[in-house]
């Protein structure tokens, strides 16, 4: 097997870093592949090669940290385009408990394949797969096909149902967490380190709210009417509508984190004997809103987003 080139972006202006990597990873042919080596965690660059290449690539973790980081990056072969976590999802919302139930991620980190999500987790996939395919010979019983949905009723659904969850939700949950952390955090220090990770969510995800409601979700609701009446694609000052969207994605895989540590420091919310009502409360809040914002999530990364960048394309392809 061919050794992959190694590119040490390190040693690369910063302006000239991504056209490198993306120069480079065209002039791949099918099945090769190179490695970054970097100096912090690339992340921005698989949101930005996702976005303008779509899901031609593989992208693997040889070194995650804290000094170095080292990403396989290949070219898929033709024919290779596997279905992403978030693609099976949005087909068919029954799945996510399957993936729930073996803790992979179907929402912040959808975007990766099922190969790659059981090849992480070290799970078997054909069991995996065995379990999908029982799904698909169940009957769908549904009354929102979200797939169904135009854009700008989608948006108006997801910032009247879930980001009103999210504003209503934050003040009782940050007050409920001090005071629990406060009651018992001698006797249970890890109350303390989720008090405090709860407001780091509840602070990002408040502006993360507003950047949405202000800047992306109109300007999807003015694409979307362009291409009712037949206008041009409306003009922004972020140019793409992919640059937002790569924003929101990276900020969502965030939140996303963050609960994972509140479930991890819990032990998937499990009470200890001593738990008072509060501390009852606040744990069944917390999966609550976890699961809030997995479906929120989901709806924005695999739904919405893609029928914006979609729309877009098609309004530029009438202008040409």
């Amino acid at each position: 097997m061919e050794t992959p080139e190694i590119l040490n972006v390190t040693l690369l202006e910063p302006r000239l870093k991504h056209p490198t990597i993306f120069e480079k990873f065209d002039s791949l042919n099918q099945g090769q592949a190179f490695i970054i080596h970097n100096d912090h965690d690339p992340k921005p660059l698989y949101y930005q090669l996702l976005a303008e290449r779509g899901q031609t690539f593989t992208w693997e973790y040889l070194e995650n940290g804290p000094e170095w980081w080292k990403v396989r990056i290949a070219k898929r072969a033709e024919g290779e385009n596997e279905a992403t976590i978030g693609e099976l999802v949005a087909k068919d919302y029954r799945k996510a408990q399957v993936f729930k139930k073996l803790g992979i991620d179907f929402c912040c980190g959808g975007k990766k394949t099922l190969t790659e999500a059981c090849t992480k987790k070290g799970i078997d996939i054909h069991k995996v797969e065995a379990e999908l395919a029982a799904i698909d010979g169940q009957p769908t019983v549904t009354s929102q096909n979200f797939q169904q949905w135009e854009p700008d009723f989608l948006s108006d659904y997801i910032i009247n149902t879930h980001h009103r969850y999210v504003k209503e939700s934050i003040p009782f949950l940050s007050e409920i967490a001090q005071k629990v952390a406060r009651v018992h955090g001698e006797g249970h220090p890890e109350l303390v380190k989720v008090a405090e990770v709860f407001d780091r969510v509840a602070r990002d995800l408040s502006l993360h709210l507003i950047k949405e409601e202000n800047i992306l979700f109109p300007y999807i609701k003015e694409m979307v009417n362009a291409g009712k009446i037949g206008a041009p694609l409306p003009l922004s000052h972020f140019g793409q509508v992919n640059k937002p969207i790569q924003v929101m994605e990276m900020e969502h895989e965030g939140a996303g984190e963050d609960l994972s540590e509140i479930r991890e420091l819990t032990n998937n919310y499990q009470l200890p004997e001593d738990a008072c009502t509060s501390y009852r409360i606040l744990f069944r809040k917390l999966e609550e809103f976890e699961n809030d914002l997995h479906q929120h999530v989901h709806l924005e990364n695999n739904i919405l987003f893609p029928k914006a960048i979609t729309l877009e394309k098609e309004l530029n392809s009438k202008v040409l």
